[in-house]
């Protein structure tokens, strides 16, 4: 556990993930509120206690939860505070909730996006494992929606800031008098944050473009006056624009990468994705066929290559031979 001062403590959470511990983060105010909760897990639910316990609190205390996002790292643990106000963005409640329209339209959409990414049919039974983090999420929804610019109950100083890209609906807190922003998984110091390719939210309605998403979201950033960025994983971010700088740049290179192979070759998404990860993409595939397409819709965006023909369901993408600068 760290304290930043009187008013905010981190709590350093495990989870089962390889991505390792989760931080949640306890803002004391007129309203005392939980940021993010950690998973579903005995151990991470003893910890929670253990660490509110260490601050002078017990987890009745809480009074809203604020999640940045749905990912079960961070939102698994809100049935365990019934007595708090649940409080997000409306893009990931369906998560939360997951009723049969959206378990329907989850199952229908990756089984036409990776068809179309070129996937064999073997590789199919992946939609049904990407369902499993799900039970790792509490059953709850929200108790209320913001969205950009909203300013939380009892928490006067910070205001809602929209910055999607690594969920659909991720959303941070910034306090504008001293530069503090709790950023669940928007900025990481060690690691980028994966674009996750999500179903869009009614049938036949155009996916989300994550990456494009993301982007936006980092640069957006990039201009606000930032202190520091408390993040979900890892160590304090404290200079973000540096960072920022870094992390749009390698994504470009990455996308250059690619563009390389398709200038030898026209490729399927999938073909693509076991080119950059040939050693883990069947063991991770949904991240990695998640960071594969997010480099393509970037490529497409810029104009650097195109789809050419269909290889059944799959697309088939071509480079073009022009030179563009990152955008």
């Amino acid at each position: 556990m760290t304290i930043f001062n009187h008013e905010i403590a981190q709590l350093t959470i495990p989870t089962p993930f390889a991505v390792g511990d989760v931080h949640v983060y306890v803002v004391k105010g007129e309203c005392i509120t939980l940021v993010d909760t950690g998973p579903k897990t005995k151990a991470a639910w003893e910890e929670v206690q253990r660490q509110l316990s260490g601050i002078g609190l017990v987890a009745d205390d809480i009074e809203q939860i604020v999640l940045t996002h749905h990912h079960p790292d961070h939102a698994g643990l809100i049935e365990k505070f019934p007595q708090a106000e649940i409080i997000g963005s409306k893009q990931g409640e369906r998560f939360l909730v997951r009723d049969e329209n959206f378990l329907t339209l989850h199952d229908s959409f990756y089984n036409d996006f990776f068809r179309s990414m070129g996937l064999p049919d073997s590789y199919l039974v992946l939609i049904e494992k990407m369902k499993e983090p799900l039970l790792t999420l509490g059953n709850r929804g929200l108790d209320s929606a913001v969205s950009e610019g909203d300013v939380l109950k009892g928490l006067p100083d910070w205001t809602i800031i929209e910055t999607p890209g690594h969920s659909q609906g991720h959303i941070s807190l910034y306090r504008e008098n001293d530069g503090l922003l709790i950023g669940g998984d928007v900025l990481l110091a060690k690691v980028s944050s994966n674009p996750l390719i999500e179903p869009p939210f009614a049938p036949f309605e155009k996916r989300p473009f994550p990456q494009l998403q993301y982007n936006e979201s980092l640069k957006r950033l990039q201009m606000m006056k930032l202190s520091a960025v408390l993040p979900g994983h890892g160590p304090l971010v404290t200079d973000a624009a540096s960072l920022i700088s870094h992390r749009l740049k390698k994504q470009h290179e990455r996308a250059m990468y690619v563009k390389g192979l398709l200038l030898l070759k026209e490729l399927t998404a999938f073909e693509i994705c076991s080119q950059l990860f040939p050693s883990v993409y069947r063991m991770q595939l949904g991240l990695t066929l998640s960071e594969t397409m997010g480099q393509i819709d970037y490529l497409m965006a810029i104009g650097e290559i195109e789809t050419v023909d269909r290889r059944g369901d799959a697309f088939l993408y071509r480079a073009l031979t022009k030179i563009k600068e990152p955008v």
